[in-house]
């Protein structure tokens, strides 16, 4: 980390919480900035809303002004978009359209080092959200009052969450547990998998029961499924299989109070926090409200990222045009490209005509290209890709990485309701982010069931029939499961840890385009299975050592 941040996150960044005497908006979390004032006081409520707040901002003002983190981007530092970048953008799901931006290249290729800042990024954004959850736990320390120890437990379960993205990530942890002063100590594969395990362990019985939680704050379903996550992959971060844990704590998901939203599109739109249909599925969400969370990360990345001008429907008035599906994506819909409803190729598209949304629909609509079309040809609700015209001609796959339209368009992430009424902003999307929902927990134990020798179809027909997919599985394979978590959960910030379990990210048993910088793929080192510490903390923390092949 560079020097001029390096104490603000392991030092004194819990300063500017500690001398809080804030105004917040407390409402099931649904949360305005937090003015950082200069009065040294400790208001345990409105500290521990700017602890969940952390998944979800980026710093006290808004879009810009005040940032949690000196020296960095303020609309590139939040903890989704830095960790959805590094778990996405090197995968076969998306491409980042503009690869002249910094270390897009090295991410789209995977081929990154010690020294890129964006690798950099979710590390200082995962060390500096540890380090305030550590501050609210000391100031809380002793308390033995009822709500404040389900707000520890909460607290606990977001710090222990970040050390398994950590643990994710780069394999190790620049670990802490108290507000200090002192350097943070190297922690690393088993070590941390166990200390994770314990803290979700000890923290179980002080956490809600399941939905019985406000929603946007962690209950011991989320407790469960993050163990059900670190125990599915217990053989990448120990060497050691537990897939028997896995299936078991993926089986209390399910058996508890959540339920599956019976329209997957809802999942992903704007009154996702609202809709009982979707909110039955969402374990635990990042809270976004066009009004009150305003920034450049969080929904408003995955809306805006996704969308051009001229699209119809596109829920913001702001498209950066930066994110589109892979062909690698499109094929786990269509196993044969030229089933992919497209323009033909001899069919001009008008140069007037197409500027309002009807107009788009209706063109799109004589040729089949809406994303209705794509979805009744996919035979399955989660196809939610756009090849119509709106914003220009699209291609499902390409020789050079030069726009936005180089790709089919994904337009899964929505900010429009699902009731019609009007959003809270045109430009910041007021969705909620899934972060934990209970498809995993169906996909987990199929998995933990396929690996000990089981039949698995079960879990994944029960997934495909809620999304009217055509195809109900008859026999799992490997390949199966793989394609399923890419159907089910693309564009939501883990792919690449599921490519790392299944022994396909860096490897030739599976390749796509643009992996090692080929246009057909190409394998990688396996020593990229890892993210590397950066060098800036190399050379500030002589308690860390950097990962296996990087130098």
């Amino acid at each position: 980390m560079k020097t001029r941040y390096f104490k603000k996150i392991f030092a004194s960044a819990l300063m500017v919480t500690a001398i809080l005497g804030t105004s917040s908006c407390i409402n099931d979390l649904d949360i305005s900035p937090i003015d950082p004032q200069y009065a040294p006081s400790f208001d345990q409520n409105d500290v521990f809303v700017k602890e969940y707040a952390l998944l979800g901002l980026t710093g006290q003002k808004g879009p810009a002004g005040s940032a949690d983190l000196d020296g960095q981007d303020e609309g590139e530092s939040g903890f989704y978009r830095t960790t959805f970048n590094c778990n996405e953008l090197p995968t076969d799901e998306c491409l980042w359209a503009w690869q002249e931006n910094q270390d897009i290249p090295q991410l789209t290729s995977i081929s990154w080092s010690p020294s890129s800042q964006r690798t950099e990024w979710v590390y200082v954004r995962l060390g500096y959200d540890i380090t305030q959850y550590n501050f609210f736990l000391d100031q809380t320390e002793g308390m033995t009052d009822a709500e404040t120890l389900r707000q520890r437990a909460e607290i606990r379960f977001l710090r222990a969450l970040h050390y398994w993205y950590l643990l994710d990530l780069f394999g190790k942890a620049p670990f802490k547990e108290h507000f200090s002063n002192d350097l943070p100590v190297e922690k690393k594969g088993t070590e941390l998998y166990t200390y994770i395990q314990n803290e979700l362990n000890e923290i179980e019985g002080d956490m809600y029961e399941p939905r019985q939680a406000p929603f946007g704050r962690a209950d011991k379903a989320a407790n469960w499924l993050l163990r059900a996550r670190l125990y599915l992959n217990a053989g990448v971060y120990t060497g050691q299989t537990d897939y028997a844990k896995a299936e078991e704590y993926a089986s209390k998901v399910i058996a508890s109070a959540y339920k599956l939203c019976t329209n997957y599109s809802e999942l992903f739109m704007a009154d996702n926090d609202e809709n009982e249909n979707a909110m039955q599925e969402i374990i635990l969400p990042i809270r976004q409200d066009g009004v009150k969370t305003r920034n450049h990360g969080g929904s408003t990345y995955l809306v805006c990222g996704t969308r051009v001008a001229g699209m119809p429907r596109m829920g913001t008035t702001n498209g950066w045009s930066c994110i589109f599906a892979r062909a690698a994506m499109v094929k786990k819909f269509f196993s044969n490209l030229e089933d992919v409803p497209m323009l033909p190729a001899d069919v001009e598209i008008p140069t007037k005509g197409l500027d309002t949304d009807e107009q788009i629909d209706a063109f799109d609509a004589k040729y089949g290209i809406r994303t209705e079309d794509m979805i009744k040809a996919a035979g399955d609700d989660r196809a939610m890709l756009y090849s119509g015209v709106g914003g220009g001609r699209r291609k499902i796959q390409t020789d050079a990485i030069s726009g936005f339209t180089d790709g089919l368009s994904i337009v899964k992430w929505q900010n429009y309701r699902s009731d019609g009424k009007p959003v809270s902003h045109a430009t910041y999307p007021d969705t909620d982010i899934p972060l934990f929902r209970l498809a995993e927990a169906y996909l987990t134990r199929a998995e933990a069931i396929f690996r000990q020798g089981g039949d698995a179809t079960a879990d994944i027909n029960e997934l495909r029939k809620r999304a009217n997919c055509t195809r109900k599985v008859q026999t799992v394979t490997e390949q199966e499961l793989i394609d399923e978590w890419a159907r089910e959960f693309y564009l939501e910030g883990r792919r690449r840890s599921d490519l790392v379990r299944f022994g396909m990210f860096t490897t030739n048993k599976y390749v796509w385009d643009w992996k090692g910088g080929a246009m057909n793929g190409t394998s990688v080192a396996s020593y990229y299975n890892l993210y590397p510490i950066p060098v800036s903390d190399i050379n500030n923390n002589k308690n860390m050592s950097q990962n296996e092949g990087y130098k």
